[in-house]
């Protein structure tokens, strides 16, 4: 099991991602969110701050999520929610069953989802600071298409060979998602962004 609360897992990186999270999730303004894989519960805990209504889902019992089952075959009726947010845990599926899941999670959502995913490769960041302007900052990623091996925890990464940015674009649209905006956090490149509406 992770050890969610400790200093090499909770680092600045992460944090960063953290904000993406919860920036995105709000920019849909919801009432109710639906999280996937409760992890430390931190983002849920700031969500339920602000007055949303919040229901963790984790197949982990060990982390004391509100209802324990995979993301796969959820227990929730149809629209149940205004918004899923499903933070790096779908590459602990095969990818056979990768756009089975985002069925699953548009099934029960209102409005949209909010997914990250690792994406593997190194990275190139831009960052460009003048006095009195708005800061520029843009990541690029660098092809690195080796096979994954599986280590007992992911099963596929994007950017890894047969599993390209392209194809997973590409299935997400099969899962009836339309992908609003993707991107790389610059602070934690090895995380990519999914906003997606119904």
């Amino acid at each position: 099991m992770t050890d969610y609360f400790s200093k090499k897992y909770s680092d600045p990186k992460r944090w960063a991602s953290y904000w993406h999270q919860i920036d995105e999730v709000l920019n849909f303004r919801p009432r109710s969110v639906l999280i996937i894989g409760k992890g430390d519960g931190l983002v849920g805990e700031y969500l339920r701050l602000r007055g949303i209504k919040i229901t963790t889902l984790d197949i982990d019992s060990a982390v004391k999520p509100d209802v324990v089952a995979s993301v796969a075959e959820m227990p929730f009726a149809e629209n149940e929610f205004d918004v899923a947010l499903c933070a790096q845990v779908l590459e602990h599926l095969s990818y056979e069953n990768f756009v089975p899941a985002l069925k699953e999670i548009k099934r029960v959502v209102k409005s949209g989802a909010v997914v990250s995913l690792p994406h593997f490769g190194p990275a190139v960041k831009f960052l460009l600071k003048i006095p009195f302007f708005p800061e520029l900052k843009f990541v690029i990623k660098l092809p690195w298409p080796v096979r994954h091996r599986f280590k007992g925890e992911h099963y596929w990464e994007i950017g890894k060979r047969s599993y390209p940015l392209k194809r997973v674009k590409n299935d997400f649209g099969n899962s009836g998602f339309k992908i609003e905006k993707n991107f790389i956090v610059f602070e934690n490149p090895l995380h990519r962004f999914f906003v997606l509406k119904k």
